[in-house]
């Protein structure tokens, strides 16, 4: 196998995956790309709706490509919000993508000359259909096909909608904001094996929900994100007291093994005394 095709294997897997068809991760990469990108409809309302101009409304698609920041700077400035105010939302909600963007450049391993582009594509639905690939070749072929259906369709939807705002009328009654949500879950829930990382979503979703009435947007995000060392820390913890325990348990088998063998010899000692002043008393009465 090339090192085009080395295996993105998991952390302690000691076999090669399978690598999947180009023709299934370009599948993949479209559904997800049209999918989402519909929902770009809802964005242009939204921002038309909030007083963004048509230009301004394109240029954050076009420029930003984060839907959730996206939506956040626009929902703040609907509701009265300052535009700083709104813009620093917008922007705490978007540095996750930065720790996609982490892991992301060990798996895709670009050409320097490439990776500032593919920078503007790291968003949670590209992450998500490049994390599920087995090869480098998948990752980099499912990347590509949904960084580039997504922001195409995205942008083309986003102008849709600015132009349409007063026909289409409420998005929420088209439920096209809830499609990206929705398909990230899905691309989420099967890479949820081991029940470290279902710990570590589900106190993520807690603690994002609990607090997203409470902190400004964006903010609850970035708390969810502790869910991962606290739920280490606790497991680290816990493996230390069990590893405590077992070597207590080891430590005291091992007294009373010294113990019975201590005993033993003691009574191996008397017996042979024993039977030495019976061999004794037996020569000095004949």
């Amino acid at each position: 196998m090339t090192r085009e095709q080395t295996a993105l294997t998991h952390a302690g897997a000691g076999t090669e995956p399978e690598p999947r068809p180009d023709s299934a991760v370009i599948r993949d990469g479209l559904g997800v790309g049209v999918a989402v990108g519909l929902s770009g409809v809802a964005f242009g309302v939204t921002s038309a709706g909030s007083g963004l101009s048509l230009l301004q409304t394109c240029l954050l698609s076009l420029l930003v490509f984060t839907g959730a920041s996206q939506f956040t700077l626009v929902a703040a400035l609907a509701a009265g919000g300052s535009p700083f105010a709104a813009a620093a939302g917008a922007f705490f909600l978007g540095v996750r993508n930065t720790f996609y963007g982490l892991r992301l450049s060990q798996l895709l391993a670009l050409p320097r000359a490439i990776r500032p582009f593919a920078a503007h594509w790291v968003i949670d639905e590209t992450t998500a259909v490049t994390l599920a690939q087995p090869t480098r070749r998948a990752a980099r072929i499912g990347f590509t096909t949904t960084g580039l259906t997504l922001y195409v369709l995205w942008n083309l939807t986003t102008l849709l909608g600015a132009l349409g705002a007063e026909a289409l009328g409420d998005t929420a009654a088209w439920g096209l904001d809830a499609a990206a949500p929705a398909v990230f879950l899905a691309l989420l829930a099967p890479m949820l094996r081991t029940t470290t990382e279902r710990a570590v979503a589900g106190l993520a979703v807690v603690l994002g929900l609990g607090l997203l009435p409470v902190l400004p947007g964006g903010v609850p995000v970035l708390i969810a994100a502790l869910a991962a060392p606290a739920v280490l820390l606790f497991e680290g913890r816990a493996g230390g007291r069990r590893t405590g325990a077992e070597k207590r348990d080891r430590y005291g088998r091992e007294d009373q093994r010294d113990q019975r063998d201590q005993r033993d010899q003691a009574n191996q000692t008397d017996h042979e005394r024993a039977d030495h002043e019976q061999a004794e008393k037996k020569g000095q009465e004949r």
